[in-house]
């Protein structure tokens, strides 16, 4: 059965350098009936599980360590017996978030991560976070952002471990690279595409942050 795209949105709260937001984060479930891999953990544990079904988690990739992606990680992994795999320059994050607990493996540029006959590559996109991850599924035509790349522009540069020149590197070399059709699952809010995006390079240039 050929691998296919789930998702969940769940609700909660973003909080880094002394400030809280509310907000709605994206869950994405990526497998077939048997097998699946989820990227991100963010507030509800029973609301992803219920994506999940009953199938077996091989892994959950964090795209990077804000606490709105992390913040139920752990209790997941419990849950499932999967290892949270985190880039090892957002450990600082992390630590903040969870600071007894590790994360279960790290991940790393080029690594892949199969599941149900499909590979997601990982690509190192930093600059919203120093361990900033996105996955790129070819054969789904898809890649999962996190927040480096939404609808519209760049993920949020402002605030601690965070680069606006070093994200857009990250778009222009890693992203806009790839196919104009390939799908982008956003961290936050609707999903776009790379051709949608690649024009506005230069918009969010000068726009700069």
């Amino acid at each position: 059965m050929a691998a296919r795209i789930d998702h969940a949105v769940t609700a909660g709260t973003f909080s880094l350098d002394g400030q809280t937001f509310d907000v709605d984060n994206n869950v994405w479930v990526v497998g077939d009936d048997t097998e699946c891999v989820v990227v991100d953990a963010p507030h509800d544990v029973d609301a992803i599980l219920a994506v999940v079904g009953g199938r077996r988690v091989r892994a959950i990739l964090a795209t990077h360590a804000h606490d709105d992606h992390v913040r139920v990680a752990p209790a997941l992994a419990r849950a499932t017996g999967a290892p949270v795999l985190l880039h090892p320059a957002d450990r600082v994050l992390w630590d903040q978030v969870h600071p007894d607990e590790a994360p279960g493996g790290e991940l790393r540029d080029g690594d892949t991560v199969e599941v149900a006959g499909a590979a997601l590559t990982v690509l190192h996109t930093p600059g919203h976070s120093p361990g900033a991850c996105s996955f790129h599924a070819p054969a789904l035509g898809a890649v999962f952002t996190g927040d480096t790349l939404f609808a519209g522009g760049p993920g949020a540069t402002g605030r601690s471990y965070s680069d606006f020149g070093t994200i857009i590197d990250s778009i222009r070399n890693r992203l806009l690279t790839l196919p104009p059709a390939t799908v982008v699952h956003t961290g936050h809010g609707e999903s776009t595409t790379v051709g949608a995006e690649a024009p506005h390079l230069a918009e969010w240039l000068a726009r700069g942050h």
